[in-house]
């Protein structure tokens, strides 16, 4: 079934991330996700909710017992704002809405209705994404984003891309890092 196979397909994105990008527990790990663009509809205009579903259990099975937090972000009509556990934010001002298939995406709602306590923000600084059906998730990295390549390029018929973050550098020619930040 085809839904079996998107859920296998999310698993093995999320293991693959972790390991890109070094993710650890307390990380947070931000997701667009076009459930339209996932079954092979142009993106906004056939929202899944089972799809949506099935996504968030294939990354939240490979997450959940790594201790890496989700941030789902909705759509550009909740101004992309993030869905998240609130132990993920603890000092960040939350915002009232609850997203729904149409306002805010079938995914961010999946997140919702499986986060133990969940809010939402305007902006979050996540370590690493994944962005499925080109959602844009570039505003909510961290500041210096580095493209990653996994072992899949594609959830269903969307486009997969990744990205891990490091510190940025600082100093001049007399400056020495980290090589475990890299």
């Amino acid at each position: 079934m085809i839904l079996d196979e998107i859920r296998a397909q999310s698993a093995q994105a999320a293991k693959d991330i972790c390991e890109a990008a070094a993710l650890k527990k307390g990380d947070i790990l931000v997701v667009g996700c076009s459930s339209s663009e996932v079954c092979g509809a142009k993106v906004g205009s056939a929202s899944s909710p089972e799809t949506a579903e099935v996504i968030f259990e294939g990354l939240a099975e490979v997450l959940n017992p790594k201790g890496i937090y989700i941030a789902a972000q909705c759509c550009e009509h909740l101004n992309r704002a993030i869905i998240v556990e609130k132990a993920a934010v603890p000092f960040t001002e939350i915002v009232n809405v609850v997203p729904q298939p149409k306002a805010g995406g079938s995914f961010a709602t999946a997140a919702y209705k499986h986060f133990e306590n969940p809010v939402a923000v305007e902006e979050i600084h996540a370590d690493a994404g994944l962005d499925i059906g080109g959602t844009l998730i570039g505003m909510h990295l961290k500041k210096v984003a580095v493209p990653v390549r996994l072992s899949l390029n594609h959830i269903g018929e969307a486009i997969l891309l990744a990205a891990r973050t490091r510190p940025k550098f600082i100093g001049g020619i007399r400056a020495h890092y980290d090589e475990n930040l890299l």
